[in-house]
């Protein structure tokens, strides 16, 4: 074959890249190309993603330049552009890592059919999980429903060898690159959110597996002690392959301390994509029937700004806003409140945490919410977590509270997580602090 396209979309990366690996193994030439669709990628849909993208996709460039390539830049349509571009350079190949989501699976027919059209090949590659997601069926077939059998089975699974990232890409002349995508200046996002980009990425994750991966089973849950990996964005957007994660993790050695725990997070971003496969509309319907939700906007105006009055709650929620990420287990609190103590539909949470989190992802965030919620894959959907057992299991000392809530700042431990500014009436209507169930096996977030 003389010449392939790679089409980056949420793999930007070098390492560790099938489509990228493939192609330059069987092309002569190859052309990278990422297309910015303005339906999806409008820097006022989430200004964090938009800066964090734009980061990566600088970055993406910057290392297919040093190995004798670019990034070929576009926007508009993904299929017309593609086919468009594979027409200029004598193309007969496009290859893309294969996705889930209801828009990747549109974006996918509609590319399937284009290139049908124009008699190009079109590859789909792994690359975005550790295992793919067709990969793992349960017994009667159909997709996993339940975690635990699926973690049994993501735990045996043969898993691909990870792709060496090529020397050097020859490619064709390309009069006009593109430009770089940009966040929107005047409004840049939260102030703390990280830098994009696989070198960014590949370096912290680095620096946590020496320095936190050995106490991660034990610490990962402390809200103050900030020990999850904070890798959850660079895997959203492919900077960090999850396999080679895995494997790095483990180093070969499974019972290597804090890579059983870190894998499991793993596998729970796995078992919501094959969820999601499963079930594409997962963001938008409920996976399986709830209860009736209440509309009450105050509340819910409450809750986003991280005014509710629980503090864990608001500390979460103001965490969210100044830094695009928001703590794993501060997550299930604010979702388990909204849903479960205000009794508002889900949806509204997912849109809030989907338009500041930097890793928000469809599968993992919508997985999540309805996993809260009660409509989606818990087995014991009627579970609800308790916010101030929650605080003071695992923010005993208020740290976390402090740190985000200053207004409390100079309270002590005794009184750091008890209800503020609610009045008696609205904290007796919540059923403040609520009912009590063990939580132990409550699902991941992020990593």
């Amino acid at each position: 074959m003389d010449t392939a396209i790679v089409v980056f979309t949420r793999d930007f990366r070098l390492h560790d890249n099938p489509a990228l690996y493939q192609a330059c193994a069987r092309a002569r030439q190859v052309v990278p190309v990422f297309v910015a669709d303005p339906a999806i990628a409008a820097p006022s849909r989430s200004q964090n993603r938009a800066r964090f993208l734009a980061e990566s996709v600088a970055d993406l460039r910057a290392g297919l330049r040093r190995r004798g390539a670019d990034l070929v830049i576009r926007t508009g349509d993904p299929a017309a552009e593609v086919v468009g571009l594979a027409a200029d350079v004598g193309a007969h190949a496009v290859y893309i890592a294969d996705d889930v989501s209801h828009y990747a699976t549109a974006r996918r027919h509609t590319l399937e059919r284009e290139c049908a059209r124009r008699r190009l090949d079109l590859v789909l590659t792994p690359g975005l999980t550790v295992v793919p997601p067709a990969e793992l069926k349960p017994a009667g077939g159909g997709h996993y429903r339940v975690f635990t059998p699926y973690w049994r089975a993501w735990r045996a699974a043969a898993w691909r060898r990870p792709c060496p990232v090529p020397p050097a890409i020859a490619m064709p002349a390309i009069q006009e690159p593109g430009r770089l995508p940009a966040g929107n200046a005047a409004s840049p996002g939260s102030p703390g959110l990280a830098p994009g980009g696989e070198t960014e990425g590949r370096r912290r994750f680095a620096r946590w597996r020496q320095r936190r991966l050995a106490g991660y089973e034990e610490n990962h849950d402390d809200l103050a002690g900030d020990a999850t990996s904070r890798l959850s964005a660079y895997l959203r957007f492919g900077c960090l392959s999850p396999l080679e994660a895995a494997l790095l993790v483990s180093g070969g050695a499974p019972d290597r301390p804090g890579a059983e725990a870190f894998g499991r997070q793993l596998a729970w971003r796995d078992f919501f994509y094959q969820v999601t496969a499963a079930f594409p509309d997962i963001a938008r319907k409920n996976y399986r029937p709830g209860a009736a939700w209440h509309t009450d906007p105050s509340a819910l105006d409450a809750w986003r700004a991280g005014q509710t009055g629980i503090p864990v709650v608001d500390a979460g929620m103001r965490q969210l806003a100044a830094e695009g990420f928001m703590h794993n287990r501060a997550r299930m609190i604010a979702a388990s409140f909204l849903t479960r103590n205000l009794g508002i539909d889900w949806r509204h949470g997912y849109a809030h945490f989907a338009g500041l989190l930097a890793d928000g992802d469809v599968a993992s965030n919508a997985g999540n919410w309805q996993w809260v919620a009660g409509t989606g894959n818990n087995t014991r959907p009627n579970r609800v977590m308790n916010p101030l057992r929650q605080a003071q299991r695992f923010d005993r000392a208020g740290a976390y509270v402090r740190r985000y809530v200053p207004e409390l700042a100079d309270l002590d431990p005794a009184h750091i997580h008890a209800p503020w500014r609610l009045p008696a009436a609205r904290r007796e209507r919540l059923g403040y602090p609520g009912r009590t169930h063990h939580d132990r096996n409550f699902p991941p977030g992020p990593p």
